[in-house]
């Protein structure tokens, strides 16, 4: 008998019996998360994206210029657009009404017909669809030709076949839906997350109005929390909202659009006295944070051209003499562009399109972009002269970070072994349970020392605030003691085999990453100082989940031997209230505020703020690369108006401290 003769079958019969055909939208409630990213607050809010996608899909098509969105008081949402309205008619292939179809039937719908939608964001057709799947109510009403038709569905099926409930003379679609709270781990929608989608859609699609409304808050005025997002110069206006924060040094910005090949390209670009690339791209109004084939095309048409340039008005002679070499990096510091391209079939690396792939693109991009550049150059000369000088400072301190990012990853920059020698680190070695807390001030690194299990838990003090990296030369960050502490006691290196400035994370020696400051107005711009390092620098840790946000309380109330530790007003209140009998007997009560983690021992330390059984930790996540990065460089880079205003706008949503 044969080696595979002797197979023990060992888990019981597989047949045909054990091949399951699931039906209809059943996949994708067995599966959301292969559809719209995740079932946590991310996916949430991708059930909105992909509804305002289908009218924004209208809007590009010439026949929509008004979309409503509103959260209702129980966290369902409505989207109310004045496009064409989804067909109604009777559908001969599936034998029952097209909108029916269209909430229904995956990859159905019109964006496979090029007379219906010349570009689409909604490509694959699972959006819409998908949405049904996962709410457990869902109701679909369509004002078209006159007649206004409804169709309700509960968990992906309808509960009745689509009917006609009277005339109208609005036109368009209204989706109201409620996600089914058994599939998502979180029920509450984000002002703020939807807010800046609909102001990003407005900028990318000059001349439509998006709107949105919040029926859970009222304003000053007693009406829904409202705002309404519309601009008439598209890009342009997204360039001076991104720029806010940075000094620009051109009069105007670089602006381009034409098309080609049924690709359309739009190009906004401008330079800044910042030391980072702040490059933004889109395909079909879909931000693709991975970039992909029009990225590239961008970058290569802006090094030959600016290169080609620089060499003919011999301005790069002095520094090719240091033997500095010029690299495409240089050409792109302290550049801001944003990227919008319309592709009629773009190809992207999967539903949650972050990459595009079209290789057409890229010569077209290219050709386009590099054309546009050589006229500006010509016509500008000063602007020209100013970015080519900016080009060479960047080659310059590049090449000094080189020599300072050499320094730190040396092992014998430190004594003891390479690690610093402020650090107190932990016996395990396995990265997966380990945590290193970045403590602010040597006295509080040592209270939290004491308090740790320091079988898994590793402190480093870090002295003062540290270094503003939005504001400093790259060489100067390298040069920073607190920094080479970081970057040596995290265990990671720059540079990876796909990309030279990448953050190298295969030797982290710590899953979580959490950053522990004082709860006053210093701990928290400190904490602010460590986070926009991380994203400038080691963007990686936050993008894979690293980093984390420690919460001590801001209160300890104690009456005799009853305490209660609080992190908020409202829990304060709360405290006093259970406490004193709702104020009848106020005799022995004692609130003590915390201003810093040193006036905690070591144990209340342990007990509030780093016992994983009952601290609480704030993961860092980036929603939104293009607002993280605005709001980044208007919090830390020179200019004051724009940080004046953010911190007016938002002073009464925080805890400061007077």
């Amino acid at each position: 008998m044969s080696e595979l003769e002797n197979v023990e079958i060992k888990n019981g019969n597989y047949n045909a019996e054990n091949i399951h055909v699931l039906e209809g939208l059943e996949a994708v409630r067995m599966r959301p998360a292969m559809y719209i990213g995740d079932v946590g607050e991310r996916g949430l809010h991708h059930l909105v994206y992909e509804v305002i996608d289908n009218s924004i899909d209208e809007a590009l098509a010439g026949h929509c210029n008004h979309i409503q969105v509103t959260i209702h008081p129980d966290n369902s949402i409505s989207v109310l657009d004045n496009g064409r309205g989804i067909p109604t008619d009777f559908h001969e292939k599936e034998q029952k009404s097209a909108l029916e179809v269209v909430l229904t039937v995956l990859h159905a719908g019109g964006k496979f017909d090029k007379d219906s939608y010349k570009v689409s964001g909604g490509l694959h057709g699972v959006g819409v669809s998908c949405v049904n799947a996962l709410s457990k109510e869902f109701k679909a009403e369509v004002f078209r030709n006159g007649e206004h038709y409804i169709q309700e569905l509960a968990f992906g099926k309808p509960l009745y076949p689509v009917k006609k409930i009277g005339e109208t003379s609005m036109r368009g679609t209204k989706i109201w839906f409620k996600p089914d709270d058994s599939i998502f781990i979180t029920s509450e929608y984000k002002y703020s997350t939807l807010a800046t989608r609909l102001k990003e859609l407005a900028f990318l699609n000059r001349g439509i109005r998006l709107e949105l409304t919040d029926e859970r808050v009222m304003d000053d005025k007693n009406q829904f929390l409202h705002d309404s997002y519309y601009s008439e110069e598209g890009l342009k206006d997204f360039l001076k909202y991104l720029d806010g924060g940075r000094e620009k040094i051109m009069e105007f910005p670089i602006y381009m659009e034409g098309e080609k090949d049924n690709v359309e390209v739009e190009v906004v670009m401008q330079y800044n006295t910042s030391f980072t690339e702040n490059i933004h791209s889109y395909v079909n109004n879909i931000n693709t944070i991975e970039g992909g084939t029009h990225l590239a095309g961008f970058r290569r048409a802006l090094t030959r051209t600016l290169k080609k340039y620089a060499d003919e008005s011999k301005m790069l002679e002095k520094v090719e003499k240091s033997k500095i070499e010029i690299s495409g990096d240089d050409f792109r510091e302290g550049l801001t562009a944003i990227i919008s391209v319309k592709v009629q079939e773009p190809q992207f690396e999967g539903q949650t399109k972050t990459k595009l792939g079209n290789n057409e693109v890229m010569g077209i991009v290219d050709q386009m972009v590099g054309e546009m550049l050589r006229n500006y150059l010509e016509e500008n000369p000063r602007d020209s002269k100013e970015i080519v000088n900016k080009v060479i400072l960047a080659a310059t301190a590049r090449h000094a970070a080189r020599k300072a990012r050499e320094l730190v990853q040396r092992k014998n920059v430190f004594s003891g072994g390479g690690l610093p020698g402020k650090l107190s680190d932990c016996s395990s070695k396995k990265p997966e349970e380990c945590e290193l807390y970045l403590v602010e001030g040597d006295s509080a690194g040592g209270t939290a020392k004491q308090g740790r299990d320091s079988k898994f838990q590793a402190i480093l003090p870090l002295r003062g605030k540290i270094l503003n990296v939005e504001k400093a030369m790259p060489h100067r960050i390298f040069e920073s003691d607190e920094i080479r502490n970081m970057y040596t006691a995290l265990g990671v290196t720059i540079g990876t085999p796909e990309d030279s400035k990448a953050l190298n994370i295969e030797k982290l020696r710590y899953g979580k990453v959490i950053i522990m400051t004082d709860a006053d107005v210093d701990g928290s711009h400190i904490a602010t100082l460590i986070l926009t390092f991380f994203f400038r620098y080691m963007k990686e840790l936050i993008e894979f989940g690293h980093v984390y946000i420690a919460t001590p309380p801001l209160y300890l109330i104690k009456k005799g031997k009853q305490e209660r530790y609080v992190w908020t007003e409202a829990e304060r209140k709360e405290a006093v209230a259970e406490l004193t009998n709702n104020g009848l007997n106020e005799s022995g009560l004692h609130i003590q505020r915390y201003k810093g983690l040193g006036e905690m021992n070591s144990q209340q330390l342990w007990t509030t703020t780093m016992d994983p059984a009952f601290r609480t930790l704030r993961q860092v996540t980036i929603d939104n690369l293009t607002e993280a990065d605005r709001v980044f460089s208007m919090l830390m880079g020179d200019e004051v108006p724009p940080r004046r205003e953010f911190i007016e706008q938002n002073a009464h949503y925080a805890n400061i401290d007077t």
